[in-house]
């Protein structure tokens, strides 16, 4: 247990960006509408939530890229430029691709520190080159091959319009031998097709196990992710039993219980049955692993999808609302560190679906009944899922609203005007009373998402009857600027209202006019509710201090 925090913070050589992130797949076969959903939480606590945005270009054969780690901005090296390449806007592009990750780690001696491409390096440059999850995932295994992979063990989620996929891929480690020079380097990796109709997640995590040899409509991998595994003494047995994430990414009890169990708990939400993976998900059982993939007892929505995002094992025995830990208002987060030690016993502080450190998240669509400029929406989010809301950018869009804009504040300058700092304003506060505040904003997500999704299906219907394809990206920039904006002061405002309504502990009284005054016309209010602690925490405070507190007659 002593190694949660390096497996899960610590666990990639230096790196300490968005390390800790957490991914759903749903196929188009598994959701309400028929559209691909790939969500997406980027978890750091030194991570800025910003919308990110290449614009189309054409180039000359010399051209370089220049590559900077995403998560330390440490300069890596450069790559050739292609002749041509596509819009993005975040982690979708022009044609409906979508890719998101979550870091697994794997064996350390397997990082490659003189590798150019890091993990998020081919997020972007692959958007910037591929047309759909098959080419993305060949330019990812190609590029990492050919210029060294600096990162660790990563999950990739790869999805377009039709098909979803997850790749894994680890670095071979750098070695220089004493005599003869001899250099590893590249990557081996595995990538596996979802089947339609069925949904998976990961989440820091390598889950992909044993795989068809034999299937390359469903199944692509490197030749030499057997025969390395053996070279290194990872596994010794025959090919057809070999497991890529018991070779690169042995279990261990912080693999299950911090990363895990986050994938249990959507299945949980979706599928019968699940129960019989709790042990292992909760960290006893390693012989017990999950599936891959599951289907779900019905089809799901993105609404559904969004709110998935929020989950803090509400329900299950790892509930974070429940146990003393949630203080007197029930608050399902706990601070780092991951983990923490009574009298030689050690103990975890749970890593739920949704965490105070997000820098930014988001819940794709990829639609293909739609022309690639409408049918693809990121719902994009800044901050804790739970306590934000997702606003729809498609990802034919010019430009990007000013409050998701790179450079409108960041980790160490607030700003005013950056949707990241309104909604830690209001995250921060909802962390303090969370069994009314907390509500409240879900109360507040829930309005705006509703009719989000509502309002999308308008602007699809306008949106296809442009003729012009410039015309239609204009309208959809148009579009998602405002929403982003108009959600922006949506939350300027509700940050407003909690501080009026919950200052000092109290609640003040509504009406369907505002808030009651005290009937004189003073602008008092009238005697505010004090609704107290939870019984279990007044229970332990007489338990801890009772003889102290206690109220004697005289």
């Amino acid at each position: 247990m002593k190694k949660i925090l390096t497996t899960l913070i610590l666990g990639l050589a230096g790196v300490v960006g968005a390390n800790a992130c957490t991914n759903f797949i749903i196929t188009k076969g598994a959701s309400t509408d028929g559209s691909v959903m790939v969500s997406y939480s980027a978890d750091s606590h030194q991570l800025y939530g910003a919308l990110y945005k290449h614009n189309p270009g054409k180039y000359r054969f010399g051209d370089m890229v220049q590559i900077y780690e995403w998560d330390s901005g440490r300069h890596l090296g450069q790559i050739p430029q292609v002749k041509t390449t596509y819009s993005t806007v975040g982690n979708m592009n022009e044609h409906q691709l979508v890719i998101g990750e979550t870091t697994f780690g794997g064996r350390r001696e397997l990082v490659d520190p003189t590798g150019i491409m890091d993990y998020g390096s081919l997020i972007y440059i692959t958007l910037q080159r591929a047309k759909t999850a098959r080419e993305a995932i060949s330019i990812i295994a190609d590029v990492a091959q050919e210029h060294g992979y600096a990162s660790s063990g990563e999950s990739f989620s790869i999805a377009d319009a039709n098909e979803a996929w997850i790749m894994e891929l680890i670095g071979k480690g750098y070695k220089e031998a004493t005599q003869g020079g001899n250099v590893f380097k590249g990557i081996v990796w595995v990538a596996r097709r979802i089947p339609d109709g069925y949904i998976s997640a990961h989440a820091n995590q390598a889950r992909i196990s044993t795989f068809p040899l034999n299937d390359p409509e469903n199944c692509l991998y490197s030749g030499d992710v057997i025969d390395f595994a053996r070279k290194k003494g990872y596994y010794s047995g025959p090919d057809e039993e070999f497991s890529f994430c018991r070779a690169y990414a042995p279990l261990d009890f912080s693999a299950m219980r911090g990363c895990e169990a986050r994938v249990w708990s959507f299945f949980n939400m979706f599928v019968p049955g699940m129960d019989q993976y709790l042990d292992y998900a909760m960290g006893h059982n390693k012989n017990n692993p999950m599936p891959l993939w599951v289907k779900p007892s019905r089809k799901i929505s993105p609404k559904e999808v969004f709110d998935a995002m929020r989950d803090h094992y509400e329900g299950t025995p790892m509930d974070m609302t429940v146990d003393i830990g949630a203080g007197g208002e029930g608050s399902p987060y706990r601070w780092r560190p991951m983990s923490f030690t009574v009298d030689g016993v050690e103990y975890v502080n749970e890593r739920a679906i949704a965490t105070q450190q997000t820098g930014f998240w988001f819940v794709s669509q990829s639609r293909s009944w739609l022309p690639d400029p409408v049918g693809g929406i990121l719902w994009f989010g800044v901050d804790d899922a739970a306590t934000s809301t997702l606003t729809p950018i498609y990802c034919s869009i010019t430009d990007v609203p000013e409050c998701f804009r790179e450079g409108n504040g960041h980790m160490t300058e607030y700003s005013e005007t950056a949707a990241f700092w309104i909604y830690n304003r209001v995250a921060q506060f909802a962390y303090l009373r969370y069994n009314y505040v907390g509500k409240e904003v879900r109360r507040a997500v829930d309005r705006w998402e509703y009719e989000a999704l509502e309002e999308v299906e308008k602007i699809d219907r306008v949106a296809t009857r442009y003729r012009s394809a410039e015309k239609m990206k204009n309208y959809l920039t148009d579009y998602s600027i405002y929403k982003a904006q108009e959600m922006f002061d949506t939350w300027v405002d509700l940050d407003k209202y909690l501080m009026v309504k919950y200052i000092d502990g109290n609640i003040k009284k509504e009406g369907p006019d505002g808030f009651i005054d005290n009937g004189h016309g003073k602008n008092i209010p009238a005697s505010p509710d004090q609704p107290g602690y939870s019984e279990k925490w007044k229970r332990a405070v007489a338990a801890d201090h009772g003889d102290t507190l206690k109220v004697t007659e005289l």
